[in-house]
């Protein structure tokens, strides 16, 4: 406790270290299949859980596809790297070819999807009359909306020929298994990557209400296809019927794990969920009214109290800054903190990658708007342009990890000490 900034770091690294697919994947496994087995995925996770599987399993056939830098050493699968949150033409490829993988397989063969966070946007098959650049503007434009991730990727998998359970299809009659990695609050498999293997009941008119709710602009030709049936497989499709999804790691046990680290140390800790949502600004000014509150009321000696919470937050973004929604938490935190002694924050997210900066969050404290101040730098303005990443890194607090090789979505820790 007398280093907060190292302990809310220690914190998250265990958080991290948790969901490694290395340490927990091999126990959701069952024996090798015999005959034919292929693996396919998609996700930041997804080359680390197939390093897992062939751990386990020996070299085995298959393709999965990862965020550049997320690769890892197979033995037989094939790694290949894509772009994310924007798709790009080497995505698409490697979707088609994965597609072409499962095409012709039978009821005695097994496919193994390993499925994260990220996939939406790896696994990239636009639907027929709309381009890839077509699919990236959209992309594009949803991430700057502020639309929650769940409505985000009911549109994705309406402009998708393998999102919405169409991906578990192409590989029927095979038997399949699916291993998740949930990235998004509620754990609904269907909304992890868009869903590639689990059905959907949603329509277009669901998809339109998407664009029209959170005024996305889209070309005429992502309209046009939006007024033709898509292929989302229905639940009760039989294509789906040799399926099965199964969350093997969950932003739940992550924040279990800290939080039994901070109980350890003495901190009495306070659960705020694992599922939050909301605008990145307006979940900051909340946490903070209630830091300062429990601030006011702790006696001097008294246990320091630790808030933890998960879950995705959004940017609705209209200034020309960098800023994920963990660092815009972090610096509309310390904003309405402003100063107050005592209090320390960290958010990063799990995977390494805060929005499109290669920085996984940022940590604040009492000295955080000081340092600001010394630098000349006004934090309302940073803010106002959605410049969080460039606050922190001219006036110090990010939190840079690198790939972590999971994906088990946002991590905030906030400590009040006496």
């Amino acid at each position: 406790m007398d280093d907060p900034p190292h302990f809310l770091r220690t914190l998250f690294d265990k958080a991290v270290e948790v969901a490694d697919p290395m340490r927990s994947l091999a126990a959701h496994l069952p024996p090798k299949p015999a005959g034919r087995v292929v693996v396919i995925g998609a996700g930041k996770a997804s080359a680390r859980m197939a390093e897992a599987v062939e751990a386990a399993w020996g070299p085995c056939e298959g393709l999965v596809i990862t965020r550049y830098g997320y690769a890892r050493p197979c033995q037989g699968i094939e790694i290949v790297e894509a772009a994310h949150p924007v798709p790009d033409q080497a995505g698409a490829e490697a979707t088609a070819r994965m597609l072409a993988l499962l095409q012709g397989l039978g009821e005695g063969d097994f496919v193994l999807a390993l499925i994260s966070g990220g996939a939406s946007a790896l696994l990239i098959a636009p639907v027929e009359g709309v381009t890839l650049a077509e699919k990236q503007a959209v992309n594009a434009a949803l991430l700057a909306s502020g639309a929650p991730i769940d409505r985000m990727n009911t549109l994705r998998k309406h402009l998708s020929r393998v999102k919405g359970g169409q991906l578990a299809a192409a590989a029927y009659p095979a038997r399949m298994l699916a291993l998740m990695i949930s990235d998004v609050p509620g754990d609904d498999p269907a909304f992890i990557g868009s869903g590639p293997t689990v059905g959907d009941a949603s329509t277009a008119d669901d998809a339109r209400a998407v664009l029209d709710r959170w005024q996305v602009a889209v070309p005429a030709s992502v309209r046009a296809a939006l007024s033709r049936p898509t292929g989302v497989i229905a639940p009760g499709d039989i294509r789906l019927s040799r399926t099965e999804n199964r969350i093997y790691a969950a932003p739940a046990q992550s924040l279990a794990a800290a939080a039994e680290m901070a109980r350890a140390q003495g901190c009495e800790v306070r659960l705020l969920g694992d599922a939050l949502e909301g605008e990145a600004r307006d979940v900051a000014a909340d946490m903070a009214r209630q830091a300062l509150a429990i601030r006011a009321g702790l006696a001097p000696g008294a246990a320091p109290v630790l808030l933890l919470s998960g879950g995705e937050l959004t940017v609705t973004r209209t200034g020309e800054g960098v800023g994920g929604p963990n660092a815009e938490f972090c610096l509309a935190l310390a904003i309405a903190l402003n100063g107050a002694p005592g209090i320390h924050a960290l958010a990063c997210d799990t995977d390494g990658v805060d929005g499109a900066a290669e920085v996984a969050g940022a940590l604040i404290g009492p000295e955080t708007l000081a340092r600001a101040r010394a630098a000349g730098i006004d934090p309302l303005a940073a803010l106002a342009r959605n410049d969080a990443h460039g606050f922190f890194g001219a006036v110090g607090g990010q939190v840079v990890t690198g790939p972590t090789l999971t994906n088990v979505n946002d991590f905030r820790a906030i400590l009040i000490q006496a």
